[in-house]
């Protein structure tokens, strides 16, 4: 199960500032370009207050959120495919994580410098991707050429896969990424041993400075162009302000809240970051609620009652008799698990059932 995404973007666009104000782990954040040249890992929890508020109404002792984790990836820079500033090492961090959140700079300040000179999203992202696109023209090649002997020899594996990676390289060819293209669920399976950079997904982090010259509020042309492209793509992105996020990240939450409104940043960017992660890689969460523990678990979207078991322990898929499942607003509404039984809320599922995210779930076992 995917659980990585890793924090790419150009020199000096917040990453390593972002990733500080996410796991509240020290990494060095310089104002010059390869300040990060190993990645930094952070293990980081997935805000929910489903959670806590299961946790209250079953007095549990511990609390356990599901968890995502970020990797902070140094700044790739034009000419990367081909080893540019530590390129090649670079591209295969990012070839090791599920999912991609794409810093972009969207504000201008002279006093932090950018590798271009100017401060252009849209230009930023397609240097960015452009660097993909080419890591992964050079992979796909080298596979179709491997794979034309198993082809004429009529092997279906082969067949399936050649014609994946074939539409691939139609978007790759076109300076697109490859996840655009349309494949049925075999090509796409047959796609996942190649790890190509671009199909991964990925989640636009628009990082914006308090106080500073935002391009969505100088109607200068530059954010109507990045905009224009994320429509056109269908891509997810959220704003954030790393700067504050990151100087917020070790006072209490009563502190924050005013800081925030001195700040003139009154939404937490970075707990909307995981989240939208999480939604990235396709995952959701189901609970188990007690007087020990409450705790979220991470599911793959679309899971069955048995997947969602095995994620407890093996038994409940292998050994899956039924699951008794609630709703978590329909348990916190009746107040207790004896008032949603006597009011019928628990229902019976069996294997066939697909987990909805925020399901509370018993599993019975033999």
């Amino acid at each position: 199960m995917g659980l990585s995404i890793g924090i790419v973007g150009l020199p000096n666009v917040g990453k390593s500032t972002l990733f500080n104000a996410l796991t509240k782990k020290s990494v060095l954040a310089a104002n010059y370009p390869f300040a990060t040249i190993d990645p930094s890992v952070g293990v980081v929890s997935v805000p929910d207050e489903r959670l806590d508020k299961l946790a209250a109404l079953s007095n549990s002792i511990n609390v356990v959120p599901a968890a995502v984790e970020f990797v902070d990836i140094a700044g790739l820079v034009k000419g990367a495919s081909e080893g540019e500033g530590l390129g090649n090492k670079f591209l295969s961090h990012i070839r090791e994580v599920d999912a991609i959140a794409h810093v972009v700079r969207l504000f201008d300040n002279p006093n932090i410098l950018h590798v271009d000179g100017e401060v252009n999203p849209l230009r930023d992202i397609e240097t960015i991707n452009l660097e993909l696109i080419l890591a992964d023209l050079e992979t796909a090649n080298k596979r179709v050429d491997s794979l034309s002997r198993d082809v004429k020899q009529g092997k279906k594996e082969a067949i399936a896969e050649h014609s994946a990676v074939e539409k691939a390289l139609a978007c790759l060819r076109d300076s697109r990424l490859a996840i655009e293209a349309d494949y049925t669920d075999e090509e796409r399976n047959a796609l996942k041993g190649l790890h190509l950079l671009t199909m991964k997904p990925v989640l636009y982090v628009l990082n914006k400075e308090a106080g500073g010259h935002n391009l969505d509020e100088l109607n200068d042309g530059r954010f109507a162009l990045l905009k224009e492209f994320i429509q056109k793509t269908a891509s997810s992105y959220v704003f954030v302000d790393a700067n504050v996020e990151s100087e917020l990240r070790d006072l209490h939450a009563d502190d924050k809240a005013s800081f925030r409104q001195e700040y003139g940043v009154f939404d937490d960017g970075v707990n909307g970051l995981i989240r939208a992660g999480y939604q990235l890689l396709g995952l959701m969460s189901f609970f188990t609620t007690g007087a020990d523990e409450t705790r979220a678990w991470t599911v793959p979207v679309g899971s069955s009652a048995p997947e969602a078991g095995a994620a407890i322990h093996t038994d409940f898929f292998n050994k899956f008799i039924r699951a008794e499942v609630i709703a978590w607003d329909a348990l916190l509404e009746a107040g207790s698990y004896a008032e949603a039984r006597a009011k019928g809320l628990v229902r019976t599922e069996g294997k066939d059932y697909i987990v909805k995210n925020g399901d509370v779930i018993e599993f019975l076992h033999g």
